[in-house]
C-alpha cells in the first residue's frame, strides 16, 4: 500500500505528546471538578506534567503539550474562546515564557519545585494582568493579589514536589533540559 503526498506520517514524538496532553487534560479535568473557595484558585494539577515534559522532553515538547491541553479542556469544560480560555491562555504562556528562561539556571538550585512556584507566580500573574486589562478595569483586581500568590506559592510547591518524584522513579529516556 503506498502512501498518499497529502498524508502525513505519524512519528514516535506525535505519539508521545498525544499521550502526554491526554494527560494533563485528563488533570485538567479533575482540576475543574475540585470545588474552589474563590474564582480562579485551582491547584493546577497539569502543570506537573507540564513540569515532567519539561526537564524529559525540552521547553519545545512542553509547549505543545500545553497548547493542546489549553485547548482541548477549554473544548471539553466548554469555555472555548470565553473569558476563562483567554484566562488560561495567558497564564499558560507566561509560565511557559518564564520555564523556557528559567530552564538555563542552574539545576543545581532550580529543580522541579522552584520552577514549578516560578510557573505558578508567572501564570495568576499573566491571568491578573489580563483580568485587569480586558475584564476588571480597576486597579482594585489587585488587591487579591496576596491570595492568589499565596495559592501559587502552595500549590506550584506540591505539584513541583509530585513531578520531582515522578522523575525521580520514573527512568529517563532522553533528557534535553
Amino acid at each position: 500500500m503506498t502512501r498518499s503526498a497529502t498524508e502525513l506520517a505519524i512519528t514516535a514524538e506525535d505519539r508521545r505528546v498525544a499521550w502526554l496532553a491526554t494527560a494533563a487534560v485528563g488533570l485538567s479535568l479533575v482540576d475543574a471538578a475540585i470545588p474552589s473557595p474563590l474564582p480562579g484558585v485551582k491547584p493546577g494539577l497539569a502543570n506537573i506534567v507540564t513540569l515532567v515534559v519539561l526537564l524529559r522532553y525540552g521547553w519545545a515538547t512542553a509547549v505543545w503539550v500545553s497548547v493542546l491541553r489549553v485547548l482541548a479542556g477549554s473544548l471539553l469544560l466548554g469555555y472555548f474562546l470565553a473569558p476563562g480560555f483567554f484566562l488560561s491562555l495567558t497564564g499558560t504562556t507566561l509560565s511557559l515564557l518564564t520555564l523556557g528562561l528559567a530552564r538555563h539556571l542552574p539545576a543545581r538550585w532550580f529543580g522541579p519545585v522552584s520552577l514549578s512556584i516560578l510557573a505558578a507566580f508567572a501564570h495568576i500573574g499573566g491571568q491578573l494582568l489580563l483580568a485587569r486589562a480586558w475584564l476588571i478595569p480597576h486597579d482594585g483586581v489587585f488587591l487579591l493579589t496576596p491570595v492568589f500568590a499565596g495559592a501559587a506559592l502552595v500549590f506550584g510547591t506540591i505539584n513541583g514536589l509530585i513531578a520531582a518524584k515522578l522523575l525521580a522513579d520514573t527512568p529517563a529516556t532522553d533528557s534535553p533540559r
